[in-house]
């Protein structure tokens, strides 16, 4: 009795410290310093970043979100979550050291990426994509030198079309932000790794959540 009492408390904790062991996490580190990315793109973001890891321990991506970012007054736009961000308003850099894929199932190139905020069209070509219009298009950092550039949609989905090499954009998916803001990373329902912070803005701060890892259901 004893002996299956203690074998039974054994496998619980051995099940406990498994989990434990396979929970993403996001930590803090240092600045963003790839001279691959202009003066311009540098200066702009915030001196430290994120490392988000996956639980089998490999690295899904390092993030530098921008410092100050340009905002607008919010608006009621059917189907956003952002309406304070501005067309193709640069909000970071993410890193990918191994690619990946965006929320389309499309293969992303190992390299480094600026996120530019964009308001997917009502047609038919991307309607069910994600319940949110919001998305965050990758562009390859040496394409885009100019933290204050200005995007019409079309343009900036043709230079977010290389971070995939195909003619259609890079998307990562906005979702709506939970809780207080702070750094953090989590699974949500679907199994999407969702990374979540605190943006600097003009004004203050805005609370941010996107998807790093995970592709639309079908």
């Amino acid at each position: 009795m004893v002996r299956s009492f203690l074998a039974t408390l054994f496998l619980i904790a051995a099940i406990s410290l498994s989990a434990s062991a396979q929970a993403s996490k996001v930590e803090t580190i240092g600045a963003f310093a790839d001279q691959s990315a202009s003066e311009s793109v540098r200066s702009a973001l915030e001196a430290k970043g994120y490392r988000v890891t996956a639980g089998d321990g490999s690295v899904v991506c390092e993030l530098w979100l921008r410092n100050g970012v340009p905002t607008q007054p919010k608006k009621d736009v059917s189907g956003a979550i952002y309406s304070e961000l501005g067309d193709a308003t640069l909000i970071g850099v993410v890193s990918l050291p191994k690619g990946g894929n965006d929320y389309r199932g499309q293969g992303i190139k190992a390299g480094v990426y600026t996120l530019r905020y964009a308001l997917h069209p009502t047609d038919g070509n991307h309607m069910g994509i994600s319940t949110f219009r919001d998305f965050l298009l990758l562009v390859p950092v040496a394409s885009d030198p100019d933290v204050n550039a200005k995007f019409k949609f079309e343009e900036l989905s043709k230079i977010s079309a290389k971070a995939a090499g195909t003619n259609h954009p890079t998307p990562f998916s906005m979702v709506s932000p939970e809780g207080k803001g702070a750094a953090s990373v989590s699974e949500n329902e679907h199994g999407h790794l969702v990374f979540a912070a605190k943006l600097k803005t003009q004004g203050g701060e805005m609370p941010i959540a996107f998807i790093v890892k995970g592709i639309a259901e079908q």
